[in-house]
């Protein structure tokens, strides 16, 4: 019997057996494939703000985030949303806070819901082609176009609401 210093691979099923479980994984995602976003609320403690973005394809103002690629973990993607519609960088370890059916995206979506207090922005974010706008907004004056979900979102992390199953 041969060692592994990686436990999972000792366990990895090979032959017919393993190529059949790779056949099941394949028919369920072809039958049934999943989605799956992340998105981040940025808490700046010292200001007691949050960062919200305006996309210039939807209304409102939302929490920066976007969808898990293949090959990428959920704390990979959100680091690569934030990075990309807020140059914001993780400095610490994010939270899961909450996970969510999105179904008003799809009816395979899911979301989860990061807390963010440990965080540098490289400079501030300038409108492109997909972000219209990206800033700081004190908890107690968020803007008037805050989506619902964005609103619920805070309420759960900061006001002790019950998270919503729900986006």
């Amino acid at each position: 019997m041969t060692t592994t210093s990686d436990p999972e691979l000792a366990l990895r099923q090979t032959g017919w057996p393993g190529l059949r479980s790779r056949l099941f994984h394949l028919y369920f995602l072809l039958r049934r494939p999943m989605t799956l976003g992340v998105r981040g609320l940025i808490h700046d403690r010292g200001s007691d703000s949050v960062f919200l973005i305006r996309h210039t394809y939807v209304p409102g103002w939302q929490l920066p985030g976007g969808g898990v690629e293949t090959g990428e973990t959920l704390v990979e993607a959100l680091a690569r949303e934030l990075a990309e519609e807020g140059n914001i960088a993780l400095i610490a370890p994010p939270v899961l806070r909450s996970m969510h059916f999105n179904s008003r995206s799809s009816k395979r979506d899911h979301v989860g819901l990061y807390l963010i207090e440990g965080f540098s922005q490289t400079a501030p974010k300038l409108p492109d082609h997909e972000i219209a706008e990206a800033a700081f907004f004190p908890l107690d004056n968020l803007p008037e176009a805050t989506t619902p979900a964005t609103l619920r979102r805070i309420a759960e992390v900061f006001h002790g609401e019950k998270p919503s199953p729900y986006w």
